[in-house]
Order: C-alpha cells, then sequence, then structure tokens
C-alpha cells in the first residue's frame, strides 16, 4: 500500500460518501457513474480547478498549501482526525528512520506490575511488542504465538469465530482495528511489513477488505468493553489507549474493572488459572 493509492481511495471513500443534493451541487444531467460526489463537484466546492483536484487525488500535486487542505477537508465533510490524516498523506515526512521496536524495561516492569489489569503494549501495525500475566491470560495467543503471528489483526482476523466469540461487539472491534492500521498506513506509507500484512489479512478476510476499503481512521482511544472469555463468562471492562510520551508510535491498552465488582473478580480468577510468569519477549 503506497502513498497514492492511500491518498486515492480515501478521498475516493470520502467522495462516495456524501449526497450530492446535500451538499448542495447543482444538478446533473448525464449518469453517474460513482456514488457520492464526483471529483468535479468536489473541485468546486473546494474552490480548485478540477485538474488540480484530480492531481491531488492522485497524489501528484506538490506543495499543498494549508488552505487548500482546509478547503478539501469542508468540502468532503471530514472530522479532525480524517483531516490529520488527509495532511499526512498529502505531507509525507520523509527520509525518517524508523528503529527496530523495542520496549523500555521501565515500561515491561510497569506492565507486570498492574496486577489487576489485563494489559500489553501495541506497536506499529499493532504488532504486540509486551504484555503482563492478565493480558495473556485474557486475549488467547499473545503468549502463545510465534513472533510473526504476535499481531493483534492477526490474531482476530486470523480466526474470526474465536474473536466474535469474544468480543461482544465484535463488528466495532474490527472497525478499530482497520482504523488503527489506516492511521498507521498514513504515518508510513512506505512500510514493506505493513504492505505484506495488509495483503495477507485481505486475502484471509472478506470482512477485513470490506473494512479497508470504507477507509475509517479513527485512532484507539477508550470505551467499554464487553468480552465473554471461556473461563470466567461474561465480563464488562473498562478499555484505555494511551501513546507512550516518548515514544507515540507504541500505546499501553488497558482493559481493567472497578474494585469490589464482579468483573474485578473474574480478573483475579483469570490471573489466578493463569499463573505462569511472563515470558522474555524477542
Amino acid at each position: 500500500m503506497d502513498r497514492r493509492t492511500e491518498l486515492a481511495e480515501f478521498l475516493r471513500s470520502r467522495r462516495a460518501r456524501i449526497d450530492p443534493e446535500t451538499a448542495g451541487v447543482p444538478p446533473y444531467h448525464g449518469r453517474r457513474r460513482v456514488s457520492g460526489l464526483r471529483r468535479e463537484e468536489v473541485a468546486q466546492l473546494a474552490a480548485v480547478s478540477v485538474d488540480y483536484y484530480v492531481r491531488l487525488e492522485q497524489g501528484r500535486a506538490t506543495n499543498v498549501s494549508e488552505a487548500v487542505l482546509d478547503a478539501v477537508a469542508r468540502a468532503l465533510g471530514l472530522d479532525a482526525e480524517e483531516r490529520a490524516h488527509l495532511r499526512r498523506l498529502l505531507r509525507p515526512a520523509r527520509g525518517v528512520r524508523r528503529p527496530p521496536q523495542r520496549v523500555r524495561p521501565q515500561v515491561q516492569h510497569l506492565l507486570e506490575a498492574m496486577t489487576d489489569a489485563a494489559a500489553y503494549i501495541v506497536g506499529r501495525r499493532t504488532d504486540v511488542l509486551a504484555w503482563n500475566r492478565l493480558g495473556a491470560a485474557l486475549i488467547a495467543g499473545l503468549d502463545t504465538a510465534p513472533p510473526r503471528q504476535r499481531n493483534f489483526a492477526r490474531l482476530m482476523f486470523g480466526d474470526e469465530p474465536a474473536a466474535q466469540a469474544l468480543f461482544a461487539d465484535w463488528p466495532a472491534k474490527a472497525r478499530d482495528l482497520v482504523s488503527f492500521l489506516h492511521v498507521d498506513a498514513g504515518r508510513h506509507p512506505d512500510d514493506p511489513a505493513l504492505a505484506e500484512l495488509i495483503g495477507d489479512l485481505s486475502r484471509h478476510s472478506e470482512l477485513f477488505r470490506r473494512l479497508w476499503s470504507e477507509h475509517p481512521v479513527h485512532d484507539k482511544g477508550h470505551t467499554t468493553a464487553t468480552l465473554r472469555h471461556p473461563l470466567v463468562g461474561t465480563v464488562e471492562l473498562a478499555y484505555e489507549a494511551l501513546r507512550l510520551p516518548d515514544d507515540p508510535e507504541q500505546m499501553l491498552v488497558t482493559y481493567s474493572a472497578p474494585p469490589d465488582s464482579d468483573a474485578a473478580a473474574a480478573l483475579r480468577l483469570l490471573a489466578s488459572w493463569h499463573a505462569t510468569p511472563p515470558a522474555k519477549r524477542t
């Protein structure tokens, strides 16, 4: 997935979701061959030439001004995260060296000290870099999968029946994973490992192909997640995803429950059944 392809597909997906009549464009008397807005109509709404917008959508426009970027974003009704994604695609970072993904020992110690919450560190491409005992107990495969498969998207889309059984709202969880990968593609459109991952998931999963074509780009945040664990039953947990301040490409993800709640008791029981100390990470 190169930058131009990601940019073109993203903008086409956003054009497709807009109703021309609602957008206020003049009636088009020809036959519409695409859903939503045509390129000419986006250009008109953004007050740029059709040729310029076509070159922009194809990734051939250079030095795109902030005014043009804002005008296109308004025409397409982009929210703040979508605007940021468009900005990254139009102005990719050049020559940025990506070091190997490694978790600082202090962060690993923090994970292991979190005995009442399931926690793990997610890096680029949803690679799972480290986890604590409860994290491995809650999400099957974190501590047993080979390094290449130790990736949240591979674990979830590689066994969709198991993921659907675990997450009560699996469609939303699947969409969140695809969103995370699109955000990553905007930051690193030339990452061959990401391209390989997307290709593998697209071949394996019809759900992934459909969601990928819709181009969701919302980053991870916080929510309430209902999990149906085979050992402790249904638990409602608080989900938090926090980027590490000194390495924003790593994210601390936690599932926790209020003290003295049934969910907290379930987590303690789960931890007691999964009592093997965490394995050393590679």
